[in-house]
């Protein structure tokens, strides 16, 4: 048998976000003895949880779909697959308050048809945009199945511009493409590339009917990612440098010098999985002659607002609206451990409950106070849920991203480093390298395991991926 690719090789993978430690697993996994630096205290990188009253609440609320399939074998690989709800059938009550204060409610759920009719039923009667506009959705639909993923000029259309020149009216764009667009890519489909909306909606929701269905962490992220994947790393023998700080990387004839706060690390081969804008300013300019772009690249900020009312405000375990502040709402209140586990709200329970409100491309409230946000929040989710009407609100908490995820808007294609590359053995990875995908968890994972493999001098493909198997889901919902 021969040796494993990377045996004897050492490696330092700096960064410990979930292409880091997707990255120092493979590589181990390959034989190298790998050493992985992180700046803060905790791994997971923006998939963290902190207390707050005796309550364990995420900084951001994350969800996956079926199709993120190297992020459910990550799961696998650190042993969480057990601790996530779902994937279940995609069914998302959606909400909108009518110009005459009522509320109109229906549920975007899909069908065991096959694509694309598994979301015939649920579009045709969708009542948030007119019949005429319903049936137009067929036309944006059969649009994207016929492009081609990963051709470069899609990169250069706005995807807004793409939806209108395919019979899509303002009003269905806001109403139902910027209901996936806005989550997933954290921009609005007016400043999305198409590139990346079309990765979204061709893998998503027109390459299986079950593609599109949705998952959750059950537990706190900062157990489910970084205590996890800790105690994963250090069972494969990587060695775990928490709270240091890089300040250089230094090519020393053959070997590399990875220069902290308080050592240097020398290997025969870097993966550089930290954000951006801090990788330009690690990575030679030698090995990255474009790095100086990738600041170019921008950044868009995420928000959530965190509530805990003193009763059950409603049964749904997430929900979506529209023309609110309001975007996405999560009920964390099992998960942060406010109630008992498993315990699902019953209606007219007494509570209490905490939803976490997720407001994506939110850069415009980076600037406003804390309790302007909440006012402003809390009144439309009243509005929204009758039953918060005599809740009281007991707690809140805002948390922001300002840097959650790159722009990606057209144009930046280009400028998103290649992890599958390596130059002098070095690699770089990240969710806003060019994997295909928007900067997502799935995303980070594809670039953290082509950077080990480019580094090996491997493709992705040369590799076999981890024994899979299919997630099933362990807890109902209601």
């Amino acid at each position: 048998m021969s040796a494993p690719p990377l045996h004897r090789s050492t490696v330092t993978v700096i960064g410990g976000g979930l292409a880091g430690i997707s990255a120092a697993l493979e590589a181990a996994d390959m034989g190298a003895s790998v050493t992985l630096v992180e700046r803060k205290a905790h791994l997971g990188g923006l998939t963290w949880s902190f207390e707050h009253n005796g309550i364990e609440m995420d900084n951001g609320q994350h969800v996956f779909l079926a199709c993120c399939s190297e992020y459910r074998r990550f799961l696998t690989r650190i042993g969480s697959e057990r601790d996530v709800v779902g994937p279940f059938p995609l069914d998302v009550p959606v909400l909108a308050e009518t110009a005459g204060g009522a509320v109109m409610a229906t549920r975007l759920r899909r069908s065991n048809l096959p694509v694309p009719f598994h979301l015939a039923g649920s579009l045709l009667s969708y009542p948030h945009i007119s019949p005429a506009e319903r049936v137009g959705l067929g036309r944006a639909l059969a649009g994207l199945a016929r492009l081609r993923l990963g051709d470069p000029h899609l990169d250069q259309v706005n995807f807004f511009e793409w939806l209108r020149r395919h019979g899509q009216s303002p009003r269905a764009i806001e109403a139902v493409w910027d209901l996936i667009t806005v989550p997933t890519v954290n921009l609005p489909a007016s400043q999305a590339s198409l590139a990346v909306a079309a990765q979204v909606f061709k893998t998503g929701l027109l390459s299986d009917r079950s593609a599109c269905d949705i998952g959750w962490s059950a537990i706190p992220l900062g157990r489910l990612h970084g205590q996890r994947a800790f105690a994963a790393l250090r069972r494969q023998g990587v060695a775990l440098r928490t709270s240091a700080r890089v300040r250089s990387i230094v090519k020393q004839g053959p070997t590399w010098e990875v220069v902290t706060d308080s050592e240097t690390l020398e290997s025969d081969a870097v993966i550089v999985a930290v954000p951006h804008d801090e990788a330009a300013t690690l990575v030679p300019g030698d090995v990255a002659p474009a790095r100086d772009n990738w600041r170019h690249l921008g950044s868009s900020a995420v928000v959530d607002v965190h509530l805990i009312f003193d009763r059950t405000v409603t049964v749904w375990p997430l929900m979506a609206a529209l023309h609110s502040p309001v975007q996405w709402v999560f009920d964390r209140s099992s998960a942060s451990g406010l109630t008992g586990a498993g315990r699902q709200p019953q209606r007219g329970g007494t509570g209490p409950q905490y939803l976490a409100v997720s407001i994506s491309a939110a850069d415009e409230l980076l600037g406003q106070r804390p309790a302007a946000i909440v006012k402003e929040v809390t009144g439309a989710l009243r509005r929204l849920l009758p039953a918060s009407a005599d809740a009281a609100l007991v707690d809140s908490v805002v948390t922001k991203e300002r840097r959650a995820t790159f722009r990606a808007v057209p144009g930046s294609a280009v400028l998103r480093a290649q992890p599958a590359k390596a130059q002098q053995r070095l690699a770089i990875a990240g969710a806003w390298t060019d994997t295909g995908w928007p900067a997502t968890m799935e995303g980070a994972v594809r670039s953290g395991i082509a950077a080990a493999r480019a580094i090996a001098g491997l493709t992705p493909s040369q590799l076999p991926t981890y024994k899979f198997t299919e997630l099933q889901p362990t807890r109902e919902v209601a």
